[in-house]
């Protein structure tokens, strides 16, 4: 694979005009983290950025040994773009991770899964697009201090909006538009303490090439949401790395902490990342129709594959132990797989259109802790699998699920309600994963495996509330 060289002499033209001074070249490793090596600008070259640059993968968990360490990050020159927070004048590339051995795209590498995901998308005949559109929601505080160690573990969270007094130099000052526990959604200012750090967020965002489409306060105390517009799943994900890495950074600019954890406060609704999903063909949608909803019948089973893999699915869109004390009953988050028009309460929603080309089903169980590469991936290739076997899902649901009878509530298939649950129905539901190559067996294997050592060392811990229970 080589990068185009017209868009490799556009990045070398666009480094001479801004003088800029360092290239960051990106990447994501399983877990979902930016990674970044900088280079010397005055060491970049046309033909460095068509082949790429070697470099060590054996650290990155999941990854190679030392032994097989050497691998290649191949720039996307496509996604260059100014990073406005460093004080040196810096460009970040998106990078491909590059097999050296036989010139592919490496397996384990999360950007190589979803454009393997997007090859088989175009190969099935079925749509050319998957189109998403993302919810991102976050929360940010003062500060936050933890400690975990032999005799000790706590931690302690600072925010204005949660305990209603404003820290001043001199002592301190009572916040007398203190939001309400689950009352904080759509607050204007000055209740909304931080609409200024998230229009900063947004503007920020927009000089690194990522529309905005709106931001607003969130439901729970110092949870926020900005918006990107919806774009092909591939460019989504690069833009919520982008967003992850801003939201933080203009956090830190602030003197605050931004964290994408989805539950960080226990009384609080946790933070979600729902998922808009729609297939396109020749620029038209594939999803509106006469069934249900105003859906068509491939929207249709798109749903029924949703549901049918959930489960398995659960690994890559909650990944983490925290994931699941957000999919928990009161917080307004979906434990139950059903579906249904305009219903915040169930795992997939069809939400209103004011055209055929907004018909589009809306995930609502994926947190903002997933990698946005893999999550997307298995949404499309479960929802691919319910089309290409045409997995009819069970009627809607209408009904409140959180209000609903417990009775009536058994008979309905419920998501994962732990890490070490989700992982092993993804080790035994992975044929729809592996189709095409687009996960291979390897990779899911590590990733279980990775993913096992979290789930060990999270319970071998001792929390205070264990203290609070048990001593």
């Amino acid at each position: 694979m080589i990068t185009n060289t017209k868009d490799a002499e556009e990045v070398m033209e666009k480094i001479a005009e801004e003088g800029i001074l360092y290239v960051d070249f990106r990447f994501t490793d399983l877990i979902g983290r930016w990674c970044h090596i900088s280079y010397s600008a005055a060491c970049i070259s046309v033909d460095m950025l068509q082949q790429g640059i070697y470099f060590d993968s054996s650290s990155i968990q999941g990854w190679e040994g030392v032994e097989k360490s050497d691998m290649i990050l191949l720039p996307d020159c496509t996604t260059t773009m100014t990073d406005t927070f460093s004080a040196q004048s810096s460009l970040i590339i998106i990078c491909d991770v590059i097999n050296p051995l036989d010139g592919k795209l490496y397996c384990k590498s999360p950007r190589s899964i979803i454009k393997k995901a997007q090859q088989y998308l175009a190969s099935s005949g079925i749509a050319d697009v998957f189109y998403t559109g993302t919810e991102p929601e976050f929360f940010v505080f003062d500060d936050i201090t933890f400690r975990l160690g032999k005799g000790k573990a706590n931690y302690e969270i600072s925010s204005d909006e949660l305990s209603g007094v404003r820290s001043e130099t001199k002592g301190e000052s009572f916040f007398p538009y203190l939001p309400k526990r689950d009352r904080a959604y759509f607050l204007p200012c000055p209740a909304d303490s931080l609409f200024d750090l998230r229009s900063e967020i947004a503007s920020s965002l927009a000089d690194m090439g990522v529309k905005v489409e709106k931001h607003h306060h969130e439901v729970a105390r110092c949870q926020h949401e900005i918006v990107p517009v919806f774009e092909s799943f591939v460019n989504q994900a690069d833009t919520l790395q982008i967003l992850k890495y801003v939201v933080c950074s203009v956090a830190c600019s602030y003197n605050k902490v931004a964290t994408f954890m989805p539950k960080p406060l226990a009384t609080e609704n946790g933070s979600g990342l729902h998922i808009n999903c729609s297939l396109w063909k020749n620029g038209k949608s594939l999803f509106a129709g006469n069934a249900y909803g105003g859906l068509s019948d491939i929207a249709m089973y798109f749903i029924g594959g949703i549901l049918k893999h959930a489960r398995a699915v659960n690994a890559f869109t909650n990944p983490t132990m925290n994931s699941y004390k957000r999919l928990i009953k009161g917080f307004e988050a979906p434990v139950l797989l059903a579906y249904s028009a305009r219903n915040r309460s169930v795992a997939c929603r069809i939400p209103l259109a004011a055209n055929a080309g907004q018909k589009r089903v809306e995930v609502r169980f994926p947190d903002s802790s997933s990698n946005p590469y893999l999550a997307f991936s298995a949404l499309l290739m479960a929802g691919l699998d319910g089309i290409e076997n045409k997995v009819t899902p069970p009627a809607p649901i209408e009904g409140n699920l959180f209000d609903m009878d417990k009775e009536k509530v058994k008979e309905i298939p419920a998501l994962c309600s732990s890490l070490s649950e989700a992982l092993s129905e993804l080790d035994k539901d992975r044929a729809f994963l592996t189709k095409g190559g687009v996960f291979e067996d390897d990779m899911i294997t590590s990733y279980i495996e990775l993913k096992r050592q979290e789930t060990e060392e999270y319970n071998r811990a001792i929390n205070p509330i264990d203290f609070k229970m048990y001593f």
